[in-house]
């Protein structure tokens, strides 16, 4: 059985890993640790927020790997030993959160608050370009 795609348009030249990227998102899309919120955040910029709470600064990582911002969240156990819990429920648990980015969209900044981690990323303006190609003979 062949699936139907988007992408299998003769004019839709140089799309190929798009499919993989749209793919890739949707199957980490339906995670729901840690949750996020998303909001317009002035013209052409948005911010991420997760809530993070439990996680310091060194427990985070954000990198951007092929037009994908990555957040990966672990925590070590080091007062594993030396405590002792009546009832646990926050939990300690890694998790890694996948956003994908369009081309020329930049991460501007990113800072932990009040149990949130806010990434702030932004589409840099770009004045519309028109090329005129020569035909040779």
């Amino acid at each position: 059985m062949s699936r139907l795609s988007i992408f299998n348009s003769p004019f839709l030249l140089g799309f190929e890993d798009m499919e993989h990227l749209v793919e890739s998102v949707a199957k980490s899309s339906g995670e729901g640790y840690p949750p996020y919120n998303i909001e317009q955040h002035g013209k052409g910029t948005v911010r991420i927020s997760l809530a993070v709470a439990g996680f310091s600064r060194t427990d985070l990582a954000v990198t951007l790997e092929n037009r994908q911002l990555i957040v990966r969240g672990r925590q070590e156990d080091t007062r594993a030993d030396t405590q002792t819990f009546l009832h646990r429920g926050i939990a300690k648990r890694q998790f890694m959160r996948r956003f994908l980015l369009a081309d020329g969209m930049e991460v501007t900044d990113a800072f932990l608050e009040n149990g949130l981690l806010h990434i702030d990323v932004a589409r840099p303006k770009s004045d519309p370009a028109v090329q005129t190609i020569p035909i040779r003979e």
